[in-house]
C-alpha cells in the first residue's frame, strides 16, 4: 500500500527544500512527501497521484507565488482529493489573505513564515492536519478503475471484458463526484467514456479490447512465430485441447478474442459437470481449467481476433484481424458458438444499455428490486435465470416452444419450478424493445397472435448457435449453418473431401484440411455439453500427434 503524501508548494526554491526536508524527518517513514515549484506542477502531480489511486493527507501552499498564488492552488486542489486538509504559508503581512483563504477555500490552518523552530511551530499543525484527515479518509485503490456511464454500451464492454478475464476493478459513475474528479485527473471529457485507468496511472480513453488486455498485463502478442499446436478459442474444448497439448509437451498457443471460458464462462452454475456434485460456476471452472494449462507451459494469448487460416506446405498459418500471424504444424478449433441476435425492432440500438447476450453478470447489482427478461429455453437461460432470481424482484423466461423440458436438463427444470420469484412464458416472443438512453419495457407476442407491453430494464438474450465460421470459408468444409465438418461425415460413397492429399481417410475430429482439427460446440453435429467439449479437446490432440508422427 503506498504512503499517503505530504505536498508542498512553493516558489522559493530555499523555502521548499526546507519545508520538504522538516516534513521529511518527522513524517518520512509514514508518509511520502512531494514538492512542486508552482501551483500549475503541483495540480499535475495530483493529478498523476488520483489516477494511481494514491492518497494525499495533507496540502501545505505558498500564499504568494507568480500566475497561481496558494488560494487559488487550493481551490482547485480540492475538485481532486477533497478530504486532503489544507494551510496556507503566509508572511506576516498577509495574515488577512490567511482569513480569506479559510472563507474561501476552508483551510485549516495558516502557518507564519519562517516556522523556525518546527517543533512547536510547524509539526503540531501538521499533527492535526493528519489527525483530521485520518478521520476521514477512504482506503487508498490500488487496482483498475473504470471510469463510466451506467447506460454506456461502451462502459459495459471494458467491464465485462475485464470480468471475464478475472482482472479485478472499481467502477466509476461519471454522475458522482469521484467520477468527476477522475475525469478531470485523466484530462478526459464524457464523450471519451469509458476512461479505464491503470494502477500505474495510465488513461486509456475509450479503449479496445485489445488496448485494456494489454495495459491490464493480459498477454496479446505471442512469443515465437512457429509453434507445434495452435488452439483457436478458449472454451472448454480449447481449454482442454490447451491442457493436453501443453501437457504432453506439445509447444501449444491458444489464441482467444475475448476472455477464456466462452460461453460455458458465463454460466452462473454448472452443476451437471462429472466431479462436482455442488456445482461450480462457469467462470471458476474456467480459470481453474486456464491455470492448469499455463501450469503446463501453454500460451495464452487474448484480444486477438482470428481472421484467416492459411495451407502452405506443412505449415497451417492462423492470420489476426491486424494482418499478422502465427504458424504451426497443426491447428486446432475450438471457437465455440455465440448467441445468435434477436432480430426484433429496438433490439440491435439498446445492446449494452439494457439489452445483453449471455448472463452479463456484471449487471446482477443492478438487477435488484427490478423486473428481469431471459430469451431462451436451453440449459444457459435456465442457469441465468436461477442466477438472477437471487437479485431480482422477478424473472421471466421467454420461451418460444411448447415446453422447457424438450430444450433443458430435468434438474434445472425442477429448480426453475421450485423458486417463486421465476415465471416461465411459453409460446410466446419478443417482437420490439423500447426505450430511449435504455431499455424501458418490452412488447411481447403469443402464439395465438395476442400482444403486450411490459416495463423492463433488463433483457438477457440466450437463442441459438451461431458458429461464426466465415473466415474459413472457401477452405474448410462446413455446413449450410457454419459447422464444420469432420472425420467419417466427410467421406461420401467411398470418396474422400476434395483436396484432401493424404493416402487415408481423415481423422475423426480432423476436418477437409489435414493437420486442422476441430473440437467442441463448433463441429458439425457434436453434443453441445461442456464435458463433452473437454473430451473432443483431449481426444483432438491425440490426433494431432498422431498426425504429426506421420510427417
Amino acid at each position: 500500500m503506498n504512503k499517503p503524501v505530504l505536498l508542498t508548494v512553493d516558489d522559493d526554491e530555499g523555502v521548499s527544500r526546507a519545508v520538504a526536508r522538516d516534513l521529511r524527518r518527522r513524517y518520512g517513514e509514514g508518509h511520502r512527501i512531494v514538492r512542486a515549484s508552482s501551483g500549475k506542477d503541483a495540480l499535475e502531480a495530483l493529478r498523476e497521484l488520483k489516477l494511481r489511486g494514491e492518497q494525499v493527507a495533507a496540502m501545505l501552499a505558498d500564499y504568494r507565488m507568480p500566475e497561481m498564488n496558494g488560494i487559488e492552488f487550493l481551490e482547485q486542489a480540492m475538485d481532486l482529493f477533497p478530504r486532503a486538509r489544507r494551510a496556507l504559508l503566509t508572511a506576516y503581512a498577509d495574515t488577512d489573505a490567511a482569513i480569506q483563504a479559510i472563507n474561501l477555500v476552508d483551510v485549516d490552518h495558516y502557518l507564519l513564515k519562517p516556522w523556525d523552530p518546527p517543533e512547536e511551530k510547524l509539526y503540531p499543525v501538521v499533527d492535526a492536519l493528519i489527525e483530521l484527515w485520518c478521520d476521514v479518509a477512504v482506503p487508498a485503490v490500488e487496482e483498475i478503475k473504470i471510469v463510466g456511464h451506467r447506460w454506456s454500451a461502451p462502459t459495459f464492454t471494458a467491464r465485462d471484458f475485464l470480468a471475464r478475464n478475472a482482472v479485478p476493478y472499481r467502477y466509476y459513475s461519471i454522475d458522482e463526484p469521484e467520477g468527476h474528479r477522475l475525469l478531470d485527473a485523466a484530462s478526459a471529457d464524457p464523450t471519451e467514456i469509458p476512461v479505464v485507468i491503470t494502477p500505474d496511472g495510465q488513461a486509456l480513453r475509450s479503449p479496445t479490447d485489445a488496448e485494456i488486455a494489454s495495459a491490464v498485463g493480459l498477454t496479446v502478442d505471442p512469443e515465437t512465430d512457429f509453434y507445434d499446436l495452435v488452439v483457436v478459442g478458449g472454451g472448454p474444448a480449447g481449454l482442454g485441447s490447451a491442457v493436453y497439448g501443453a501437457s504432453e509437451g506439445l509447444r501449444t498457443l491458444l489464441v482467444e478474442r475475448q476472455a477464456a471460458g466462452g460461453q460455458a464462462g458465463q454460466s452462473s452454475r454448472i452443476e451437471n459437470y462429472l466431479g462436482f456434485p455442488d456445482g461450480v460456476s462457469g467462470s471458476q471452472l474456467t480459470d481453474r481449467a486456464r491455470r492448469q494449462a499455463v501450469k503446463f507451459g501453454a500460451e495464452m494469448l487474448t484480444a486477438r481476433d482470428v481472421t484467416a487460416l492459411e495451407v502452405a506446405g506443412s505449415a497451417r498459418t492462423v492470420r489476426f484481424g491486424d494482418g499478422s500471424g502465427i504458424a504451426a504444424h497443426a491447428v486446432i478449433l475450438a471457437t465455440g458458438v455465440s448467441y445468435r441476435s434477436l432480430d426484433a425492432p429496438g433490439v440491435e440500438d439498446l445492446v449494452g444499455r439494457g439489452v445483453y447476450y449471455g448472463s452479463a453478470m456484471t449487471e446482477a447489482a443492478e438487477c435488484a428490486d427490478r423486473d428481469v427478461y431471459i430469451v431462451g429455453g436451453a440449459n444457459s437461460a435456465g442457469q441465468a435465470a436461477v442466477f438472477f432470481a437471487r437479485h431480482a424482484r422477478t424473472v421471466t423466461l421467454v420461451v418460444r416452444g411448447p415446453s422447457l423440458r424438450a430444450s433443458m436438463s430435468h434438474y434445472l427444470v425442477q429448480q426453475l419450478e421450485a423458486i417463486d420469484n421465476v415465471h416461465v412464458r411459453t409460446g410466446t416472443t419478443v417482437v420490439e424493445a423500447r426505450g430511449g438512453d435504455h431499455l424501458e419495457g418490452l412488447r411481447l407476442r403469443a402464439t395465438d397472435g395476442t400482444e403486450e407491453v411490459v416495463d423492463a430494464h433488463h433483457l438477457f438474450i440466450f437463442i441459438g448457435a451461431a458458429p461464426r465460421t466465415d473466415w474459413l470459408d472457401g477452405l474448410v468444409r462446413r455446413d449450410e449453418r457454419g459447422f464444420v465438418w469432420t472425420g467419417p461425415d466427410l467421406v461420401v460413397d467411398g470418396s474422400r473431401p476434395s483436396g484432401w492429399t493424404l493416402d487415408r481417410d481423415p481423422y475423426y475430429l480432423e476436418s477437409s484440411v489435414p493437420g486442422v482439427f476441430v473440437a467442441g460446440d463448433v463441429r458439425a453435429q457434436s453434443v453441445k455439453r461442456v464435458a463433452s467439449a473437454v473430451g473432443e479437446g483431449a481426444m483432438a490432440v491425440t490426433l494431432v500427434h498422431r498426425y504429426l508422427e506421420e510427417r
